[in-house]
């Protein structure tokens, strides 16, 4: 715990078995109360690794349900077992779990409700190895979102970021695609809200066997993430009204 407000760290696995150890090692469980990992139908020994190093609530899709659709089952994991606190961390070590402290610590001290591990801030991305057209595509996209947002985030890509629980009770994410467009729906939600959310550095590596999509797919994320944008913008203007900005708990401030 950090200022006693209980931390959940969640992972959504796909066929992470040989870089699951490596990443679970340097979890500080110190400060994690617990470790929830999801499973989506791995076609290897994920969950046998899993239970083998001793996660202790490890929950197995029998039917693989997407990346979205595998953090749905995490965020309402951890919301189950009272978190107060919740950090996504990718099992692929293709981010640090030595940030979870700090990433946790703004969020406990109230000055973000929710984190971002940015892999743009510095120069992170290229030094770990990111292929330069998905680097160009990063910065294209983010650009666009944050005109058609009204934002200033330095990337809306990364899959490393903690919430509040107060953030996850409010938006309706389980309304999210269960594709890889979650995430950026996620961050609109968050957004319409009314909360803020703070960025920290993060180094990132890539690797054989780090999880990756290919060129088609991210072109298919990528028309996905500008049809959210402007969605985003349209239910601001009160051109349409989408059910994705239908909050659990009511907005927070003026989006």
């Amino acid at each position: 715990m950090i200022n006693n407000k209980k931390i959940v760290v969640v992972m959504p696995a796909y066929n992470a078995e040989r870089t699951l150890e490596q990443t679970y090692k340097e979890i500080p469980l110190d400060i994690v109360d617990d470790v929830v990992l999801v499973d989506d139908a791995s076609r290897d020994k994920t969950v046998e690794e899993a239970q083998r190093i001793g996660i202790k609530h490890v929950i197995k899709h029998e039917k693989n349900k997407g990346y979205g659709g595998n953090q749905k089952t995490c965020y309402n994991k951890a919301l189950s077992l009272g978190a107060d606190i919740v950090i996504m961390l990718h099992p692929d070590y293709q981010y640090t779990p030595k940030l979870i402290p700090a990433m946790a610590n703004i969020i406990a001290q109230d000055l973000y409700p929710v984190v971002l591990g940015s892999r743009i801030l510095g120069k992170g991305a290229l030094k770990g190895g990111m292929p330069m057209y998905k680097y160009i595509f990063n910065r294209f996209l983010t650009l666009s979102q944050n005109i058609l947002i009204g934002q200033k985030l330095s990337e809306y890509h990364t899959g490393y970021r903690a919430f509040s629980r107060e953030v996850l009770e409010t938006i309706p994410f389980d309304r999210c695609s269960d594709d890889f467009v979650f995430d950026n729906q996620m961050l609109s939600q968050i957004f319409y809200a009314g909360f803020q959310i703070g960025e920290i550095t993060c180094p990132t590596k890539y690797f054989k066997e780090a999880s990756s999509i290919n060129f088609s797919r991210s072109t298919t994320y990528g028309l996905g993430v500008l049809k959210t944008s402007l969605t985003h913008l349209f239910q601001r203007m009160g051109i349409i009204h989408s059910s994705l900005y239908e909050m659990k708990k009511g907005t927070k401030a003026n989006n």
